[in-house]
């Protein structure tokens, strides 16, 4: 079969789930709702807060806080895109079809990148500039230094989340235990190695601790991190290409 056959093929098979498509569905408008909402509050907090705590004031990552949901989302499709199969025991039609197995598997990720990336990138907009305008006097303009790159940022960093979730899935082939690995892992885990004095130092470097400094403009308190805003996300896109790579490595291995 053709590469584009086998594109158009991913793509029907996309759009014919429901699950995906209310999946992005709910990333759009959790990581949007929330993240209008933070604004809000803290706008209304602003003058409460510590000298210091104003001096790191980030308008522009104030509006990015509902990707900490927004990102539970991605991570469910990325699972779907490649679970659905497996659990329906469609895979072995599929593989039957395309037996150039780097081909099925490249196909199916570039489709659902595109995918994630076009819905990554308008939440990531839209996200910024409604709350940008509940912001009011402490808002943030496009324009400013690194303010683009950070809203750029967020569009790739949903994509990148959801890459990496289809990876894992790859390897692990089970919806079930996909998401049993990568909720507590970006969930519990990071949050906690990165927040604890004794592992910050290792948790940095976890996909989403590293790919979120993309978002941010202005550095906030405290931290130390050895790396920018382009190398926290380069970060991360290691971490999704051992992923993926690992899919590739065990899909050409197993028998569907």
């Amino acid at each position: 079969m053709a590469a584009t056959q086998v594109l158009k093929s991913e793509w029907t098979k996309i759009k014919s789930v429901q699950s995906t498509i209310w999946t992005l569905s709910l990333a759009v408008i959790v990581t949007i709702g929330l993240g209008v909402l933070i604004s809000i509050l803290s706008k209304n907090e602003f003058q409460k807060m510590s000298p210091q705590d104003k001096l790191a004031f980030d308008p522009t990552f104030v509006s990015f806080a509902g990707m900490s949901l927004g990102q539970l989302a991605m991570i469910v499709f990325g699972v779907l895109v490649v679970s659905n199969e497996y659990s329906t025991g469609m895979i072995r039609m599929s593989l039957a079809a395309v037996p150039q197995r780097g081909t099925f598997l490249f196909s199916k990720i570039t489709v659902a990148a595109a995918l994630a990336l076009a819905v990554g990138m308008v939440t990531s907009f839209a996200s910024f500039f409604l709350g940008q305008a509940m912001l009011g006097d402490l808002r943030a303009n496009i324009g400013d230094p690194g303010v683009l790159r950070a809203v750029v940022g967020g569009g790739l960093y949903m994509t990148l989340i959801a890459l990496f979730s289809m990876g894992v899935a790859s390897m692990l082939r089970s919806q079930v235990l996909a998401l049993g690995v990568l909720m507590p892992f970006f969930f519990l885990l990071t949050p906690i190695l990165g927040n604890v004095s004794a592992t910050k130092k290792a948790g940095q470097y976890f996909p989403d601790q590293a790919g979120s400094k993309i978002m941010q403009v202005v550095a906030p308190a405290g931290d130390d991190a050895p790396y920018g805003p382009w190398g926290g996300l380069l970060i991360m896109v290691l971490w999704v290409a051992a992923a993926l790579v690992g899919g590739y490595v065990l899909l050409r291995k197993r028998d569907a």
